[in-house]
């Protein structure tokens, strides 16, 4: 399976400096759930491994893994790593929300 998800030059930064101080952990998992206030929320979690559904997008040292059920939802979507006044965190720009919370890190499709 094909994706055109991409991968910032700042996230694959920041993953690569997450995993390599986490012992065993080799990805960053990126997927969709129910909830949020918005209808879906992203969820992030470190992995050590692939599992057979996965999606795997590289950059530079970074590894990203989302399974094919969140692959649907995040379709021409980047994930973005930003540091600002407002803090830290990883965003994802998906282009199929019509709507998101103030947060991102919920949407509606």
């Amino acid at each position: 399976m094909t994706t055109d998800i991409t991968l910032s030059e700042s996230a694959a930064k920041r993953i690569a400096q997450i995993v390599a101080a986490e012992d065993g952990k080799q990805a960053l998992r990126v997927s969709v759930e129910g909830g949020g206030c918005s209808g879906f929320s992203y969820k992030f979690d470190l992995e050590s491994d692939a599992t057979d559904d996965d999606i795997v997008i590289s950059r530079d040292n970074a590894k990203v893994l989302i399974d094919s059920m969140s692959v649907v939802y995040m379709e021409g979507s980047e994930i973005d790593f930003v540091d600002n006044l407002l803090g830290q965190s990883f965003q994802i720009k998906n282009p199929n929300a019509v709507a998101s919370c103030g947060c991102g890190t919920s949407f509606s499709v």
